[in-house]
């Protein structure tokens, strides 16, 4: 049970995600984020083979509009963004004057004054507007009314050609096109939360939300369309991050794996960018690694979970679930350089009940 509270808003499609019967929901962005619509096994499944609606308004959008606006997505992050051309998206790390993680958003370049970044959970609008004001930039900085819907699984390209037309097939990884939705413009990207394929819709404007939505589970009756969340399970298959769970502002994109989204030598103006030159010249002492772990089905994992070699802490797990596609406990954790290789054993205490564990060369998807 969540205390409703204007401080924690509910997105345009929440009438929808109730109607689909969400049995779970967690705070993100001050949003609602729906967790759990049948279990998180049977969502997982139905992932994998049809095709979901995603409820993630809880992304929410910063964004820089005026003169200097590409000039302060620069500072930003140690991504070099001046080849990145309008129509494009950008995974881009954002660190503070340390080097550490702030938020792992995606960069939407809508002109070369205009953009949008599609935040994880963090106050990065404050950050942002600080930035500029200490700065002095001539650019608006601010919460625009735009809330993603994510459209994924195997069949979300029929189901979204459905709805938009053909022309959304062509939509390259990290592209995004402009499409007409009831004389509105969308923009639509392919990209998303999971390993499965599929597009996030910026919908602009709230009160086209749930004609939107509507109009989806419509057009998708024969492709048993379902609302569905990101899935626990999945995204650790796919050594997908979650910020605030696996990284926080502690970890130097390098030490989160993310380092060749970082071209620190000739992003000029990031505000990071002696710190992280100091951190590429020597390396990481510590960095992501996936772990699998052994025995039965481990709990939900809502703290860290130390990791051993001998009676040495060695790192932590930081999600972990049970996959049943690969049979096995599937988990990332934090390792220090001196057990990170594959093939390393350790040991990983849950609460208290010692487990085997070995870091994995890749992740599983």
């Amino acid at each position: 049970m969540i205390s409703q509270t204007r401080r924690l808003r509910r997105t345009p499609f929440s009438d929808g995600v109730e109607a689909q019967g969400v049995s779970a929901y967690t705070v993100y962005n001050r949003m609602l984020l729906p967790t759990v619509f049948e279990s998180v096994e049977a969502d997982y499944h139905h992932l994998k083979k049809h095709v979901q609606v995603w409820d993630v308004a809880c992304e929410r959008q910063v964004e820089l509009r005026g003169p200097d606006a590409s000039r302060l997505m620069q500072m930003l992050t140690p991504r070099d963004l001046r080849g990145m051309g309008v129509g494009q998206c950008y995974y881009v790390p954002i660190v503070d004057e340390t080097g550490g993680m702030l938020n792992d958003p995606v960069a939407v370049k809508l002109s070369e004054d205009r953009w949008w970044i599609s935040i994880a959970d963090s106050d990065l609008l404050l950050w942002v507007k600080g930035v500029a004001n200490g700065y002095r930039l001539d650019v608006l900085v601010d919460e625009p009314d735009v809330s993603p819907l994510g459209i994924q699984g195997p069949k979300s390209d029929e189901l979204m050609a459905r709805v938009f037309g053909d022309a959304v097939r062509d939509i390259r990884f990290f592209r995004y096109g402009v499409f007409d939705f009831e004389g509105r413009d969308m923009v639509i990207a392919r990209s998303g939360y999971s390993k499965q394929g599929g597009f996030e819709i910026y919908v602009e404007g709230g009160d086209i939300g749930m004609p939107l939505w509507d109009a989806l589970f419509k057009a998708g009756e024969d492709l048993q369309v379902r609302a569905g969340c990101p899935n626990g399970i999945e995204r650790i298959e796919g050594g997908l991050l979650s910020y605030g769970n696996d990284m926080t502002d502690d970890n130097t994109p390098h030490e989160c794996g993310l380092g060749k989204f970082c071209n620190t030598h000739t992003a000029i103006g990031c505000i990071g960018r002696d710190a992280l030159l100091r951190v590429a010249k020597e390396g990481p002492v510590q960095q992501i690694r996936p772990i699998a772990i052994a025995g039965d089905p481990v709990p939900g994992c809502d703290r860290v979970w130390p990791l051993y070699a001998g009676d040495k802490r060695v790192g932590q797990v930081t999600s972990a679930a049970w996959s049943p596609d690969f049979n096995t406990n599937v988990a990332i954790g934090m390792v220090r350089m001196t057990h990170w290789d594959a093939g390393t054993e350790l040991r990983v205490d849950i609460k208290g009940e010692e487990r085997a564990a070995v870091v994995q060369e890749k992740f599983w998807l």
